[in-house]
């Protein structure tokens, strides 16, 4: 098996990391990149067998407007810095991959330069997309070009020019022949040109066994990038956002429906999903977050469901950050790594704590995925041998599981033993758990202590106010409520949602007291909003 198919990544954005300055000066080297050597043993410690770390090559600000590809950010430092840095990492078991931004570069790259000095006798007029020399932009260049994102600092590369293909595939051979990187992460590959990217799968295979390539795609269906030509895997965020509005929400159909999605793509080889919560362009989780002891079960998911998963710095430590309108710098802070590790801090243990269980079960990097139980609040799955269990609800949770065997939670150190064919599984409110058979040679785990106690913020839910249900009243009685006809569910009540659930689930078979329960207990309207349209 490839490496990356049982890695657990973490992700680091360097320049903020490290408190460079915003722009570059473009002075001498300033060798940051040595101050990010102790976390190499923290990477490490949580359980951590790949680094992501990037942009690191010259540019003028933010990393991502490249002005040469063959230089370290002199904000870092230097070649050699690098160079050690990536040493280091293979000596600690790490692999590294950098970003590799072939869409676009910055405007103080020599071939842009060499237009705007030369224009149209520059040998490099069609480096880039559809200059016009007839037109300008706000940079008065006397001509415009495209660009990414409607930013024309960022000027997008003609990659179906031979020169430009060529220049840019001779830079990766120069990367892993000067630096030894094990990959690279793929700035903007929802548009890169895709003759490109098979260029550079063919090129990557031969130049190192086992090379990855991982692809910034945020929308669409990932198997156009992910597949046997072009990329192995792209970045995950469908579950990304499912994973933070599944619990905002309390409603797990959407991230259980985010995953049968992609299995039904063909996304169900190891390694080929790039799962994360936070990263360096959204918002940290424990911000997104509206209960905050959410972060233990988002992360049993982000562990254990289908991909690899990855932690951006600091989000171990529950460091918060909110994305700004015109800035992102409070997404990418500089953080002292020996203060954060000084506090004892629950949201490192659990991350640590998960990190050897990933390491030690391989059936979550390579299991066969099967749902065993699903409701808006509770979500029960297999890893091959292995059950993962999530609840979402402010109370503890119980699932009956038709399932063999004795297992043990690797995070509580909870047992239990199915009778007759039924396992019973119990975790804590707002809990996730992983469940180990205990069998064989299958590792003991120490009980993690960590119990996130930090404020909830709920948000606030409409709801009608229904009157009281008699004493004597059977508990999953409720109260009769007719679905109102061609009514649209985004206008019906509470009462009205729920009553057209139970309806959906009477069609679909028997209705049990369970199911009645629960469907009386979700008083949130967006999770009930999101349950009923999930049927078919």
């Amino acid at each position: 098996m490839a490496w990356y198919e049982q890695a657990v990544f973490y992700h680091i954005y360097p320049l903020g990391l490290t408190g460079a300055p915003k722009k570059n000066p473009y002075g001498e080297p300033v060798h940051r990149l040595n101050a990010l050597i102790p976390w190499i043993d923290h990477i490490r410690e949580i359980g951590c067998t790949g680094l992501y770390i990037g942009p690191l090559f010259e540019s003028v600000g933010h990393g991502y407007e490249t002005t040469d590809y063959r230089k370290v950010d002199t904000r870092l430092g230097d070649n050699a810095d690098l160079k050690n840095f990536v040493a280091l990492c293979h000596q600690a078991g790490i692999r590294v991959i950098l970003d590799g931004v072939f869409n676009h570069t910055g405007r103080d790259f020599f071939a842009f330069r060499d237009i705007q000095m030369h224009r149209e006798g520059s040998p490099y007029r069609d480096w880039y997309c559809r200059v016009d020399f007839g037109g300008n932009n706000e940079y008065n260049d006397g001509f415009s070009y495209d660009n990414w994102g409607g930013y024309n600092l960022l000027a997008k590369l003609n990659l179906r020019n031979p020169q430009v293909r060529d220049y840019l595939l001779d830079t990766v051979r120069f990367w892993v022949g000067e630096f030894d990187i094990d990959g690279l992460r793929l700035d903007a590959a929802d548009v890169l040109d895709f003759d490109f990217m098979k260029s550079l799968r063919e090129v990557c295979d031969g130049l190192k066994q086992d090379f990855w390539l991982m692809g910034e795609v945020i929308h669409g269906d990932y198997s156009r990038w992910a597949n046997d030509r072009t990329l192995h895997a792209v970045t995950n965020y469908h579950l990304h956002k499912a994973l933070y509005s599944g619990h905002n929400d309390h409603n797990y159909f959407e991230i259980a429906h985010t995953v049968k999605r992609q299995l039904d793509m063909g996304l169900g080889r190891p390694g080929c999903l790039y799962n994360f919560a936070d990263n360096h362009d959204v918002e940290r989780i424990y911000t997104k977050l509206s209960d905050k002891r959410h972060f233990l079960p988002v992360h049993v998911l982000m562990y254990t469901l289908p991909g690899v998963p990855s932690v951006y710095y600091g989000s171990e430590f529950g460091v918060e950050g909110r994305k700004e309108r015109w800035s992102d710098a409070s997404l990418r802070p500089c953080l002292d790594l020996a203060a954060l590790k000084g506090t004892p801090n629950p949201c490192a243990k659990i991350v640590a704590a998960l990190g050897r269980v990933r390491q030690t079960e391989p059936a979550l990097s390579w299991g066969d995925y099967r749902e065993l139980q699903l409701t808006t609040t509770k979500y029960a799955f297999a890893r091959g041998d292995v059950i993962v269990t999530v609840n979402n609800a402010d109370a503890p949770a119980a699932f009956d599981l038709n399932w063999e065997g004795t297992y043990r939670g690797a995070l509580s150190g909870r047992t239990a033993q199915a009778q007759d064919g039924w396992l019973h599984l119990e975790i804590d409110s707002c809990g996730g758990e992983i469940w180990v058979p205990q069998k064989g040679d299958r590792p003991a785990y120490e009980p993690i202590q960590a119990q996130i106690t930090a404020p909830q913020k709920p948000k606030p839910v409409q709801r009608t106010k229904k009157p009281k249900t008699p004493a004597h009243a059977p508990a999953t009685e409720s109260k009769l409520v007719e679905v109102p006809a061609n009514k649209p569910y985004e206008e019906m009540t509470i009462e009205e949602l729920q009553a057209a659930i139970l309806a959906k689930l009477a069609a679909n078979g028997p209705l049990t007291d369970r199911m009645r329960r629960e469907v009386a207990e979700n008083v949130y309207r967006d999770s009930l909003l999101n349950w009923v349209k999930s049927f078919r």
